[in-house]
């Protein structure tokens, strides 16, 4: 696989470098939301939507801001449209679903300062990544952060059934079970070439 292919940046945002579990991004919802997998699954949703629509909008910003030599101004405008999208999402899921609103409850609109969201358009920055080739790093990237929650929340909802020592439980659990994730998708590194 070429490493300029669509599939190569889809599986190296997907697997290989994982936003949350390999790049430790995004690791304030990973935690908070991954408590339950219907959560952490619609959690997912909304954050692949705002990275396809940040990773859009980063992309056709920094044509404009390159042609007028604006760079130094990649990042306010970065976080205007990030925070843009967030604002759409929150306002369709608190219309069409009042009880996943609920449940989301601070992690929804915290996904304006999520970093992997940040990071993804700096990064496709940085790469010079042709506008498919933006669709691909944000499908990937958003698709491997729900992978990341929807694992995180199916481990967290077995482990209330085990009966497992009073000093693991709660946020120590959480902590290991993230450490184990992150080592296991390491063992993916090889596949970067």
């Amino acid at each position: 696989m070429q490493p300029d292919s669509h599939a190569f940046i889809f599986l190296n945002a997907f697997l290989i470098n994982n936003f949350v579990l390999a790049m430790f991004l995004g690791l304030c919802p990973f935690l908070g939301v991954s408590g339950k997998v219907k959560t952490a699954w619609n959690m997912g949703l909304a954050v692949i939507f705002v990275m396809l629509v940040s990773s859009i909008c980063a992309y056709g910003i920094n044509a404009l801001l390159v042609r007028y030599q604006l760079e130094f101004l990649r990042l306010i405008c970065y976080i205007t449209v990030i925070a843009s999208a967030v604002q759409l999402v929150e306002m369709f899921v608190k219309k069409f679903s009042p009880a996943l609103f609920r449940t989301l409850g601070i992690f929804l609109p915290l996904i304006t300062t999520n970093c992997a969201i940040l990071g993804l358009a700096l990064f496709q920055t940085n790469r010079e990544y042709d506008f498919t080739q933006c669709l691909a790093f944000s499908l990937g990237a958003g698709a491997g952060f729900t992978l990341a929650l929807v694992l995180m929340a199916g481990l967290r909802e077995k482990l209330e059934l085990a009966d497992v020592p009073d000093v693991t439980t709660g946020a120590a659990m959480s902590l290991m079970l993230a450490g184990l994730l992150s080592l296991t998708f390491m063992g993916f590194a090889g596949l970067g070439g």
